[in-house]
Formats: structure tokens, sequence, C-alpha cells
């Protein structure tokens, strides 16, 4: 049971991993030092995307489930609504490449308004 509720943690984890990685450049307007936290995790997540790499976070998880005797994603709300979202089937190499693709541009979008913003009170402040 314990085992299980740890990969169930690596889930969630993994899930909000993804979506900070893609959309945490924002934060940014709220706090700047958040910056330091996202770029290194939205690197990542394009380059697992790019080449095809594994998060550490799957082999994790699947060695929590079957350490709690689990085979597979069978049961519950977490590997019923999460796991399809991060594991989505028919996932190929070109969805991953456009994946990839996704992150990268959302990223670079929203660097450029971080510095845009950044430029602009380096500005006012001379």
């Amino acid at each position: 049971m314990e085992y299980r509720i740890f990969a169930d943690i690596v889930v969630v984890t993994h899930l909000l991993g993804i979506i900070y990685g893609l959309l945490g450049g924002l934060l940014y307007f709220w706090r700047h030092w958040l910056i330091f936290v996202h770029l290194p995790l939205a690197l990542w997540i394009s380059l697992i995307e790019f080449f095809g790499w594994i998060c550490p976070l799957t082999p994790l998880e699947n060695t929590l489930r079957i350490a709690g005797g689990e085979a597979g994603y069978n049961g519950g709300f977490i590997e019923h609504y999460l796991i399809p979202v991060i594991y989505p089937p028919g996932l190929t190499r070109e969805v991953e490449l456009v994946l990839g693709i996704i992150a990268l541009g959302l990223n670079l979008t929203i660097y450029a308004l971080v510095w845009r913003d950044w430029h602009q009170n380096k500005h006012k402040s001379s």
C-alpha cells in the first residue's frame, strides 16, 4: 500500500514538473528568482523530448508499483486521469519531437517576454 502511495506521489510530481517546465517561466513576473529554478527544468524537458530520453521519474514510479505488487497502471483516480496525460497512448517519436518543439517554442515566447520586461526595468532604473 505504501509503495502505491509513493508511486502516486511520483506521478503527481511528474505532472506538476511538466506543467511547471512548460509554464513556470511566467512565474518570473511574480518572483524573479524562480527563473533560476525554471530554466534548467525547461531545458531538461526539451532535451528529453528531442532525444527520446526517459525521465528518471518514470522508472522510479514503475519500480515503486512493482514493489507494491502492481502490474501496470490499473485502478484509481491518478492512474485513470493523470497517467494518460503524462504517458499519452500512441506516443511516437514524431509526436515526441512535436512536443519538444511546442515546449521549446512556448518557453522561448515566455522568455522573450521576460527579456523585454527585464530590459524595460533596467532602463527605468538607469
